[in-house]
Parts: C-alpha cells; sequence; structure tokens
C-alpha cells in the first residue's frame, strides 16, 4: 500500500505560480512510475507531467516550458512547479504512482488560477 498527501494548491492570479507537493508513504525510488494528473469540472482526468521508468519526463504540450516536475527521494516527495498559470490551469491536481501493477491516487488538491 502506498499513501500519496497532496499539498500547495489555492487561488493565484494569472500568470503567478504554485507549487504542489506530493508527499508518499514509502520510499519512491522503486516505483515505475510518478506523476501529476489534473481534472477539471466537466473533462476527463488527463496527465500533466510524470516520471517513468529510467527517470524519463512527459510533459502536457498545454504545460511545456511553464510546468517542471521534480522529485527529492530522500524526502520522498514529488514536485510540481507551476509557472505562468493560465486560467484553463484550473482543475484539481491529483498525484498518482505506478507500483508493482497497482494505481495509487492521492486525494487531490484545488488550483484555481484567475483571470
Amino acid at each position: 500500500q502506498v499513501q500519496l498527501v497532496e499539498s500547495g494548491g489555492g487561488l493565484v492570479q494569472a500568470g503567478g505560480s504554485l507549487r504542489l507537493s506530493c508527499a508518499a508513504s514509502k520510499s519512491i525510488l522503486r516505483f515505475n512510475a510518478m506523476g501529476w494528473y489534473r481534472q477539471a469540472p466537466g473533462k476527463q482526468r488527463e496527465l500533466v507531467a510524470g516520471f517513468s521508468a529510467g527517470d524519463g519526463t512527459t510533459y502536457a504540450d498545454s504545460v511545456k516550458g511553464r510546468f517542471t516536475i521534480s522529485r527529492d527521494n530522500a524526502k520522498i516527495t514529488l514536485y510540481l512547479q507551476m509557472n505562468s498559470l493560465k486560467p484553463e490551469d484550473t482543475a484539481v491536481y491529483y498525484c498518482h504512482a505506478y507500483v508493482l501493477g497497482f494505481d495509487y491516487w492521492g486525494q487531490g488538491t484545488q488550483v484555481t488560477v484567475s483571470s
């Protein structure tokens, strides 16, 4: 079992920045994949940014150049630095991990970007 707890969401004006954190309950070194998803009202959940095996990273086209995913293995924490935020980034952001064939999700944190 893996518990994931997100923090760092909030209300920010367009052009502002936020940093999301996801604290895992155990070492993330052997996670097969880990990343951030988001879900806006009336829309499907989508991948925002993620790490895959071999430390490769992937980003949604809509956030490339603005968002950066990183992790601190010692603190077993995943981060998402979000810069130049836009109103269309408004969503609930979820931390996700794929470990030994199982998917784990955090409870989500709300990010609201005002115009």
